[in-house]
């Protein structure tokens, strides 16, 4: 792309090959100018290399045709020579400057892939995190070897990096900057970066500077010159793709973005790529292969900038954020669906299986979490908080609790504004789960009270249930068991009022869990066992699972080690079943110590070192660490 360092690259290629003494005959270099208004032709280009070439005056020929034929004859009776060909958009420029022998060498920058030319292509992407922070600290220092900020401000100054994309030109740009305002510390550009939002407009508005090659060192303008060289329809793609959610987009959801179908938005994209102006990236999902497109964040800011600053051009975005939140919205709702499927329930139609769902949602997790945040917007409330319901169950299952909370926070602001108040009940019910696994136990009590209430005033006798459930694990969690026992109670009496078998076995489990805190073990044996009951009636053998490892907690409890080891075995074989690691891995740290309260060090040892290896698959790595060190303690 441009500002990559192409032609920084290629000129000190051919110094160091030339102090090599690789070309005798000399470096031949043309500006061909192809992103400018007016581009270098190649009948220009030749007359600037049969200068070079000592060809001036009377020798000159008159005709374009003579003139290519006396620069060919000149380079062919020349010892071998470099030949740079800088700034090419397009073929015809250098063509016709090519040697025609492979005596010569030539190098070509551009910001286009030459693809119908059997050239080599070397393709240049911006500098890694680290290399940038070199580039930076080296400029400032090569200025002033005494300048401190580098090492004061190591932070700062990788937060700089990244705000430039780490794209050489603006780091340059950046460094001119700073040493001009040589008293002021970095941070006081990355405020100002920051506080505008597009970092282009900063950069260009410090002091006018030049490179070593003496080109402007402005940024905003190579990015303009590329936009305004696409089609219309290239340059419609490149406006929707920055106003697209999170940082990387699926094929399918451009093809909503755009409102075409996949192939041709395929094709579109790659035409983009071929500019250098979106980059694609293949990513494993399942069994296949998806292919996603990440605009460079400076272009992503710069396109945003075109699109905020046209009225038309700001309708044509938000049609394009409805339709792809409702794609987003449609595909989250069947893997949702997927994810709650249980024996006996209609299939889901878009995933034949949990396996396909869990792999959409982990490719397209980072755009959903961000298609969420435009819930604040009035135009995209409604869809916004929809897909927010469907995510929580999956970043539950995937243990991502950061984005649970991000997203339930959103939608239960946006449902209370526009008067939702079943959604916001939601909402509160999913941030309470989310709160309550970060072991934020107060806070969680307080959401599920909220969800509570709504629910209450809504007269939906289900919803009720499953929030006096919530508010007793929360309370529980917090050391009030007697308190959870109260608030279990309430939801399996609602439960069997309203003859809801699947919510009242839930409130049975909970109770039980809670009675076995309390040291009431032989009853909370009596309201697992119900519970078991309940889920295998309903065929829930998620659920039945975790009934099974509860029990053998409280069978451990009243001292039958044999029978609760028994009740953890049922509750793995479920686990692994489902893949679901985290419980797997809680089930093996309960054998563990059952084993270990047996005086079977060995068993014991190995069930600690699967439980760490579940709970690593189950993103928890302090529990796995904890695990290893429990295995790590069984004697030999």
């Amino acid at each position: 792309m441009g500002g990559v360092g192409k032609t920084a690259l290629a000129l000190e290629a051919a110094h160091r090959a030339r102090a090599k003494g690789w070309f005798p005959g000399g470096t031949l270099f043309v500006d061909l100018r192809g992103y400018d208004e007016n581009p270098v032709t190649a009948d220009q280009a030749v007359l600037a290399l049969l200068d070079a070439l000592g060809v001036q005056g009377t020798d000159l020929p008159t005709t374009a045709a003579r003139q290519y034929d006396v620069y060919r004859e000149g380079l062919a009776s020349r010892a071998r020579t470099l030949l740079i060909l800088d700034n090419a958009s397009d073929p015809a420029q250098f063509r016709e400057l090519l040697p025609g022998t492979d005596h010569h060498r030539v190098l070509i920058t551009s910001r286009d892939r030459q693809d119908a030319l059997p050239i080599r292509l070397v393709d240049l992407e911006t500098l890694d995190p680290a290399e940038s922070v070199a580039l930076l600290t080296r400029a400032l220092l090569d200025a002033d070897e005494r300048d401190e900020r580098p090492r004061l401000e190591p932070g700062t100054l990788r937060q700089l990096a990244s705000l430039c994309g780490h794209l050489p030109l603006a780091l340059q740009i950046a460094a001119a900057m700073l040493r001009r305002r040589r008293h002021r510390g970095i941070a006081s550009l990355v405020a100002e970066i920051e506080k505008a939002g597009d970092p282009t407009h900063v950069l260009d508005n410090g002091s006018p500077a030049v490179d070593l090659y003496g080109r402007s060192l402005v940024l905003r303008p190579v990015l303009v010159t590329s936009y305004r060289r696409l089609s219309p329809e290239q340059a419609r793609l490149l406006r929707l793709l920055a106003v697209a959610p999170g940082e990387d987009t699926s094929t399918e959801a451009v093809a909503a973005l755009m409102d075409l179908d996949e192939e041709t938005a395929l094709r579109a994209l790659e035409d983009l790529a071929a500019a250098h102006l979106v980059t694609a990236t293949q990513e494993s999902a399942g069994h296949a292969v998806v292919l996603r497109w990440r605009l460079h964040d400076l272009l992503r800011a710069f396109g945003a900038g075109v699109v905020a600053e046209d009225v038309a051009l700001r309708e044509e975005g938000e049609a394009a954020r409805e339709r792809v939140l409702e794609f987003y919205y449609g595909w989250a709702d069947a893997a949702d669906d997927r994810l709650r499927w249980l024996p006996g329930m209609p299939e889901p139609e878009h995933f034949a299986r949990r396996g396909q769902a869990l792999a959409w949602l982990d490719g397209e997790r980072a755009a959903l979490v961000a298609a969420v945040s435009w819930a604040k917007e009035g135009r995209h409330t409604d869809t916004a908080v929809r897909l927010s319901l469907c995510l929580a169950e999956y970043l539950h299952w995937r243990r991502f609790f950061d984005d649970l909370i991000t997203v339930s926070q959103v939608s239960q602001e946006a449902a209370h504004r526009v008067g939702d108040r079943l959604g916001e009940a939601m909402a509160w019910h999913n941030l309470g789960a989310a709160l309550q696994s970060v072991g934020r136990a107060e806070e969680a009590i307080d959401a599920h009270t909220r969800a509570r209430d709504l629910f209450q005033a809504a007269k939906d006798r289900p919803d009720e249930a499953m929030a006096w459930n919530n508010l007793g694990l929360a309370l529980r969690r917090s050391g009030r068991a007697g308190e959870a026992i109260d608030a279990h109670s309430r939801a399996r009496d609602l439960s069997q009022a309203i003859k809801d078998r699947p919510g009242e076995a839930v409130a049975w489990h909970n109770l039980g869990a809670a009675l076995n805190e309390s040291g009431r073990a032989e009853e909370a044996i009596d309201a697992h066992t119900r519970a078991r009951d309940l889920f295998q009636a309903a065929k829930d053998r998620p659920s039945e699972a975790m009934a099974w490892n509860d029990l053998g907690v409280s069978l451990e409890e009243l001292g039958r080690p044999q029978e609760a080891i028994d009740a953890y075995r049922r509750a793995l074989d479920v686990h692994h079943e489902f893949e679901d690691w985290y419980r797997a891995a809680q089930t093996l740290t309960n054998l563990a110590a059952a084993h270990e309260a047996t005086d079977r060090p060995a068993e014991a040892r190995t069930h600690y070192l699967r439980a760490a290896d579940a709970f690593t698959r189950a993103n928890a790595p302090s529990e796995a660490a904890q695990a290893r060190t429990r295995a790590a303690q069984q004697p030999e």
